[in-house]
Order: C-alpha cells, then sequence, then structure tokens
C-alpha cells in the first residue's frame, strides 16, 4: 500500500470515532488553512506479537527510520519516533507500548486472554495499525479493571489498533501567530482542552509547545451493555529552531507525559 493511500485510511478511521477532529478540521479550512500533520500516535503493549516494531513496518517499508526513544517512568510507558529523512511532507510517527512486566498479574492476564482470542494470521498482518478494536466481546468489568491501574491499558483494550490522535502543525497555519491563539480559538468554539500540566505543555526554550483537545466520548457495546467512553483526540504543536537554525524534531516525554491524559476517562 501506497503511504499515502495508508495516511488516508488512517485518519478516516481516526475521524470516524472522533467527531470533534471533523469540526475542528473543518473550523480551520474555513479560515482559508491547509492543515499540515506534525504527527501521528498508536499505542500497543510491549508483547512482541504486537510490540513497536511490529506497528511500524507498514511505515518502515515506506522509509521511515526510528528517530527518536522516549521513557515514561510514571505511565510505565516506552515510546519511539519514526520519520522519513528528507521527507518533510510527511508526518512523524509516534508508537508507544505499555510496559507490562511493571503491571500487576491481574492486569496482565486480562490482556493475555484478550490477545489469545486473536487468531494467528492476525499477528503476521502488514497493516496491524489499521485493525482498529480486535478483543470481542468487551467486557466492561475488565474495562474497569484495567482502568483502575492504566487508562492507557483501558484504552487499548477498547480501541486497539488505530491512530490515537493526528496533531496539526502550528508551524504550518498561516492565520494563527501562536498556540495560544489555537487553544483561544478552539476554546471560542466549544471545544474543551487538557489542563493537565497546563494547557501549553512545554515552551519556546524546549523548542517544542503541545496542546490537545479531551478524548471526545463514544457508545461502545460491552457484554454487560453500552457506555459511552472516551476515544481519540486532536493535538496541535508548534516547534521552534535550535541553534544551527534547524526546527526541533523530536519529543519531550514531560509534556508527552501529560497528552497521554487527554484520553483519561472523566465522569
Amino acid at each position: 500500500m501506497q503511504i499515502e493511500h495508508l495516511m488516508d485510511r488512517l485518519w478516516v478511521q481516526y475521524a470516524s470515532q472522533n467527531p470533534s477532529a471533523k469540526k475542528i478540521h473543518s473550523l480551520f479550512e474555513e479560515k482559508g488553512e491547509e492543515i499540515v500533520n506534525d504527527h501521528i500516535a498508536f499505542r500497543t503493549l510491549n508483547d512482541p506479537r504486537i510490540s513497536i516494531d511490529v506497528l511500524a513496518r507498514p511505515f518502515k517499508s515506506a522509509g521511515y527510520v526510528a528517530s527518536g526513544e522516549y521513557h515514561f517512568k510514571k505511565k510505565k510507558l516506552f515510546a519511539k519516533h519514526f520519520e522519513i529523512p528528507g521527507r518533510n511532507d510527511m508526518p512523524r510517527i509516534f508508537i508507544s507500548e505499555l510496559l507490562l512486566e511493571q503491571f500487576s498479574e491481574d492486569l496482565n492476564q486480562a490482556l493475555e486472554r484478550a490477545l489469545e482470542d486473536l487468531s494467528a494470521s492476525f499477528f503476521d498482518s502488514e497493516l496491524m495499525v489499521l485493525s482498529g478494536s480486535v478483543f470481542d466481546p468487551l467486557s466492561y468489568k475488565t474495562y474497569e479493571k484495567l482502568r483502575r491501574e492504566s487508562e492507557y491499558a483501558a484504552w487499548f483494550y477498547v480501541h486497539g489498533f488505530r491512530a490515537n490522535h493526528f496533531t496539526v502543525s502550528v508551524n504550518g497555519l498561516n492565520h494563527f501567530k501562536s498556540l495560544r491563539e489555537v487553544n483561544n480559538f478552539l476554546k471560542r468554539n466549544g471545544f474543551e482542552m487538557n489542563d493537565s500540566g497546563g494547557e501549553i505543555k512545554g515552551d519556546p526554550d524546549q523548542l517544542l509547545e503541545q496542546s490537545s483537545t479531551l478524548a471526545d466520548k463514544v457508545k461502545v457495546s460491552f457484554k454487560e451493555g453500552d457506555y459511552k467512553v472516551p476515544t481519540c483526540y486532536y493535538e496541535f504543536a508548534r516547534r521552534y529552531p535550535d541553534k544551527q537554525g534547524r526546527l526541533f524534531s523530536g519529543f519531550i516525554a514531560d509534556s508527552a507525559d501529560k497528552i497521554f491524559e487527554s484520553t483519561d476517562f472523566r465522569k
């Protein structure tokens, strides 16, 4: 599959689970903006059958290479980001994984049971990133149990393999001079921002500023009934040049740590 076609399919799948993304996209277009994607993010587990490097296969085939590693001690996550050298028109790919060995036996058993129900052919799929929700039937009791230990694990159990978020490059916008202007524009239009660690994570000295909406809630069918749970969110990033004049291309772990909380369950 051509990488551009894969990106299009990822967007369609993501937007179908995130009504706010479509609305925000349209609002920017109405102002004459042509949106540039800074990065696309995915979640998984450090199980070797579905690890970061497994999810990254279609991107590596298209020329993406690993360009940074990140550790999140509090959330017990590890992540890598990938880029295509010399292709500034292609979004970065950010893939994180839950470090299962740092969690309880109950959490590990719940996720292992879910994985055991998948066919062997699933693990060979080159396009695992497009698989979406693969665990069936879903149990709300299991979801709640996972959520008490890890919001990340609970989100993955329900939503599986899909873009967790797309990210608007503020550098690519013409009518907004700062990330704060973007945030104010979104709030005026009724969108709630993730304020964990402040609305804007990072600063010009770190060469990266980020913000995000809170995840939409969608109705999901569990074997106990239908419940609304957080789905995906939209992120916004502004990058700054380093002393050599090169635009910073990596990520700041402390900022990303707070961005993860955009999918936390909220009453």
